[in-house]
């Protein structure tokens, strides 16, 4: 009888342990603009190596950069029911009926890379203003102070156009010599970069200096003006320190860009989801680190 006991004892004492060590995988959803960029490829790759490494269930959904396709897909993301979801925003006000949709059932959504027009959880980013601030640093001690710039703005209604070109600008505003000619939206996009580029060559003159609020736009650009024969004379800056970026700095085509550390901000957005998940306490903005890179 000792012997049953023991032995009923002994299997109730591994199933009680067995559950407790059997902990249920936080499903996170990971809403990403377009994985058509490399920056967001790298951001995705950063978020499900992390999560691989944490015992997270990550899923990936791509909008192909349309609003429309994201609001559904965050949509079956909130009907799936996940922990959490992040957002990296294709239009800022577009998604936020999916965030309220969210809010109402309790899931807490993190925005990354670009900002929602609505409050969330917790917003993982670099500071796109101060990396405009440094861009323009940059290009104004590079042109002594004086020249005509060109800005290829990227998809209205993201705040990392909006903010990127508010740092830029508020730090072009101050140099008396330097005169912004032009401001055109290219949509984040190297052919629209290279087509937007080719009618402002049409219809300057005399540019100096070109500023993209991201590299696509950038070596898109350099496309046009290399095959107008002005590489040599007119600088170009970019912002994302993607790897073709870093290519045509090395190549001495492209003068500098502003490194985000894509990989890093998919990485704390999985680390941090975590961290709240687990009932921890963590910061409404998670900065990430900025670098100008020249070489």
């Amino acid at each position: 009888m000792k012997k049953l006991v023991t032995v009923v004892l002994l299997v109730s004492f591994m199933m009680v342990a067995g559950f407790a060590g059997t902990v249920e995988a936080y499903d996170i959803g990971l809403a990403i603009s377009t994985l058509d960029n490399p920056f967001f490829v790298d951001l995705a790759d950063g978020a499900e190596e992390t999560a691989e490494e944490l015992g997270v269930d990550l899923t990936v959904v791509d909008a192909g950069d349309d609003a429309a396709t994201q609001m559904s897909s965050v949509e079956d993301l909130v009907i799936q029911d996940m922990d959490l979801i992040a957002i990296n925003p294709v239009d800022g006000d577009a998604i936020v009926p999916a965030i309220e949709e969210a809010d109402m059932m309790n899931i807490p959504v993190f925005s990354v890379d670009r900002g929602a027009e609505t409050e969330v959880t917790a917003h993982i980013a670099s500071d796109n203003v101060e990396g405009g601030r440094m861009a323009a640093d940059y290009m104004a001690e590079a042109l002594d102070n004086e020249g005509n710039v060109i800005e290829l703005e990227g998809i209205p209604g993201t705040s990392a156009a909006r903010e990127r070109g508010e740092g830029f600008n508020e730090v072009m505003d101050e140099v008396e010599d330097i005169e912004i000619i032009a401001r055109q939206p290219a949509d984040f996009s190297r052919s629209e970069g290279m087509s937007v580029m080719e009618d402002l060559l049409e219809a300057y003159e005399d540019i100096d200096a070109v500023f993209a609020h991201n590299d696509e736009m950038a070596l898109g650009a350099i496309e046009a003006i290399d095959a107008a024969d002005l590489t040599d004379e007119i600088m170009v800056v970019g912002f994302d320190a993607i790897d073709d970026a870093l290519t045509a700095i090395e190549d001495g085509t492209l003068e500098a860009t502003i490194a985000q550390q894509p990989e890093e901000m998919g990485r704390l957005t999985v680390e941090m989801a975590v961290q709240l998940l687990d009932g921890e306490e963590i910061d409404d903005f998670v900065p990430v680190p900025l670098e100008l890179i020249t070489e």
